[in-house]
């Protein structure tokens, strides 16, 4: 089906989503795709944003880019917010004033991990930290600012690209004799280039704006996670399950923040794998 979008513009190129994306928009035809990183869109820089923007023209921006350092925003909350919120608030306006599309990605860490059962796109959120409580105020902006806009929400992401729990697990596991890793933080985790492709099943269908989840399907804990990422690389290394109590880090993570994927499944008829076959994609693809 052809597209209404002809320019594409990515940001965060350099990151696990924007690598995914940069790799199978290569594959499309009909588009013509501009893939921005850090130094070519600097998102602290907040008052040039929309003069880099307004060269491209774009007719959909994909705004994949984001401070992402969880621990880190804790005691950089400025340039989280300037990043995550101010900078999104930026591109929500752009888009406003020029007649151009926007989807987002977000987090589930705009949710407060309370809750006992999936969490759908209306669910209260109710951020624990800097991190989540920056991409929040993003989604504000954008709702407050460009309505029409697609916010997709996802969680646990990895990749073959960028810095990530699995890639992390593969270099501990083969250092480490022993490891702990947490067993009380529920969710899913997301291999980026399943969401990579859903974003562009979506933006080749009819546009219906609103938030959306997307994670891969099933649930496990952070330990589950480890423990089958050491099965599938056949390392030997003692994993030890420990509460979130006796890993303390600057900031709090939510112990419950399985998504719901429902409606993105409805409304696109995106496919969401099941995180096992994920993992085993990714791991065989290194």
């Amino acid at each position: 089906m052809p597209s209404q979008f002809k320019r594409i513009l990515i940001t965060g190129s350099n990151g696990q989503v924007g690598s995914e994306l940069k790799e199978l928009l290569g594959k499309e035809e009909g588009f013509e795709t501009f893939f921005l990183d850090r130094k070519q869109l600097p998102l602290e820089q907040t008052m040039i944003i929309q003069d880099i923007l307004g060269m491209y023209e774009p007719d959909i921006i994909i705004h994949a880019a984001a401070y992402t350092a969880v621990d880190k925003a804790e005691s950089e909350p400025e340039l989280a917010d300037a990043v995550n919120h101010l900078a999104t608030e930026e591109i929500a306006q752009y888009c406003r004033l020029h007649d151009a599309k926007l989807l987002a990605v977000s987090t589930d860490y705009v949710f407060d991990g309370l809750s006992s059962e999936p969490l759908t796109e209306d669910a209260p959120t109710a951020p624990l930290n800097i991190y989540g409580l920056t991409k929040w105020r993003g989604e504000q902006a954008i709702q407050k600012w460009a309505p029409e806009s697609i916010i997709i929400r996802t969680s646990w992401v990895y990749s073959t690209y960028g810095n990530n729990f699995v890639k992390t697990m593969i270099r501990l596991l083969n250092e480490r004799e022993e490891l702990s890793v947490v067993h009380d933080q529920i969710g899913s985790p997301t291999y980026a280039r399943d969401l990579a492709q859903a974003i562009i099943d979506i933006i080749k269908a009819d546009w219906l704006p609103g938030i959306y989840h997307y994670s891969n399907e099933g649930q496990l804990s952070w330990y589950d996670f480890a423990v089958t990422i050491r099965e599938l690389i056949g390392a030997t290394c003692r994993i030890i399950p420990i509460p979130t109590s006796e890993y303390p880090t600057p900031a709090k993570r939510p112990a419950y923040s399985l998504l719901d994927k429902s409606k993105i499944k409805r409304i696109f008829n995106v496919r969401v794998p099941f995180w096992l076959d994920s993992l085993k994609t990714m791991l065989g693809s290194r």
